[in-house]
């Protein structure tokens, strides 16, 4: 299988990007965004953010992130990302690749941790991951996600802290 190539995110990528992003949003399982994004709004979005950080094998793109703080003023030395990765491509080490890939540049960027504030109690996958690389599950919010079935999921609070030489272990 060729390697995956991680790559800031560029205007021109905006299609492909989109539509990874938009596969999850109505997967309707694991984004608290509900609309799908026009190729010109997804774009705007992506390049407002802190980094946004796309994953390719050969010419085409198989994931991205983003990253951006998490709060505002006096709580914005804690970041925030989320994570998309294309259909059928899922399960083959791409989530890994960004999830370590934010780690990495949330530290270089001066943030003190990493958090997620609405992992989706039924997202098993990223949440083994999430605890394999390190990062503690903090709190459950009792029905914190509405699903697109119109049923209530609970949801999970999770940080990966900088100040515990946590990225010592990763």
């Amino acid at each position: 299988m060729e390697s995956i190539v991680l790559k800031q995110y560029k205007e021109k990528d905006g299609a492909a990007a989109s539509e990874i992003w938009n596969q999850v949003v109505e997967e309707g399982l694991y984004f608290p965004g509900d609309r799908v994004l026009p190729v010109e709004e997804a774009n705007a979005y992506f390049l407002e953010q802190t980094d946004t950080i796309t994953a390719w094998r050969g010419d085409e793109m198989v994931g991205l992130y983003i990253l951006h703080p998490n709060n505002i003023g006096r709580c914005g030395h804690i970041a925030n990302a989320s994570y998309a990765v294309r259909q059928g491509e899922r399960g083959q080490g791409i989530g890994r690749r960004l999830v370590e890939d934010s780690l990495l540049r949330a530290k270089a960027r001066g943030f003190l941790g990493l958090q997620f504030n609405a992992v989706v109690a039924t997202n098993t996958g990223a949440m083994a991951l999430y605890e394999s690389i390190g990062f503690q599950r903090l709190a459950r919010v009792p029905k914190g996600y509405h699903a697109k079935d119109g049923g209530y999921l609970d949801t999970y609070i999770y940080l990966y802290s900088f100040c515990d030489d946590q990225m010592d272990n990763f």
